[in-house]
């Protein structure tokens, strides 16, 4: 992948599929910045602080990144801040949890775009990829869920993700004139030692039978990041074992 030299921001870089994002890229010759909340500046490994949750500082990593690099080439909206209550049932969840996970998830990536896409706008150049999910694209099947002592998939999610779905597609129509491609990845189930009864389940219903691995995600997002996809936005790629294919 043509990816040589160019400067990309991920965001949740040090989570499960952070962390596969920032090596994959790295590996093909990218400068990778891991922004993370729980870690101090350290520009020998570019891992440097950001609570995507901040405008502030959203735009306070974005300028330090354009002060050492004189560029953005691209951006991974992949954090995924949460409440504590992120589990409850529909029937449970308080407006409040419900208005403080759209703001963290759906709003932070609103700025983080439109901070960065300023930056691309004067490079006449850029990409972003923002992180989906299956659920943004089709309705739960809550029969993975049974017999999982309390599991669910929460409501928020759903809206959250079908929203940066379409505001992808908006961008994409938006700043195409400018050179600037925008895309998303939804990623089907990955496997992160859950309840086995819902591994056993979950892998039931998908056409390769089992769950995905955070290494099958990565290169699907570093592809849009690259030169080969050059032609390619507002396009929403599914990673997902054929789930959303039946």
């Amino acid at each position: 992948m043509q990816l040589s030299g160019k400067i990309i921001v991920v965001t949740g870089g040090s989570g499960l599929i952070g962390k596969a994002i920032i090596q994959h890229l790295s590996q093909h010759g990218a400068i990778a910045i891991n922004a993370e909340i729980g870690v101090e500046d350290d520009w020998n490994t570019n891992t440097l602080h950001c609570d995507i949750t901040n405008e502030a500082s959203v735009s306070s990593l974005l300028k330090k990144v354009v002060e050492r690099y004189s560029k953005i080439d691209g951006l991974v909206n992949n954090a995924y801040p949460r409440t504590s209550d992120w589990g409850n049932k529909f029937e449970d969840i308080s407006i409040e949890s419900w208005r403080r996970n759209v703001d963290m998830q759906l709003n932070s990536c609103f700025y983080l775009c439109q901070h960065a896409l300023s930056i691309m706008k004067e490079q006449n150049s850029g990409s972003i990829v923002n992180i989906a999910s299956i659920y943004g694209v089709v309705g739960n099947d809550f029969t993975v869920y049974e017999n999982t002592g309390g599991m669910t998939s929460p409501a928020a999610y759903a809206a959250i993700k079908g929203g940066v779905i379409n505001f992808t597609r908006y961008l994409a129509a938006y700043y195409g004139h400018a050179g600037i491609r925008v895309n998303c990845v939804s990623p089907g189930g990955i496997f992160n030692h859950q309840n086995p009864r819902f591994v056993e389940q979950f892998e039931s219903k998908v056409p390769l039978k089992r769950m995905g691995k955070p290494e099958e995600i990565a290169p699907a997002i570093s592809f849009l990041l690259s030169d080969e996809a050059s032609y390619i936005t507002g396009h929403n790629l599914m990673v997902d074992g054929g789930w959303t294919a039946i």
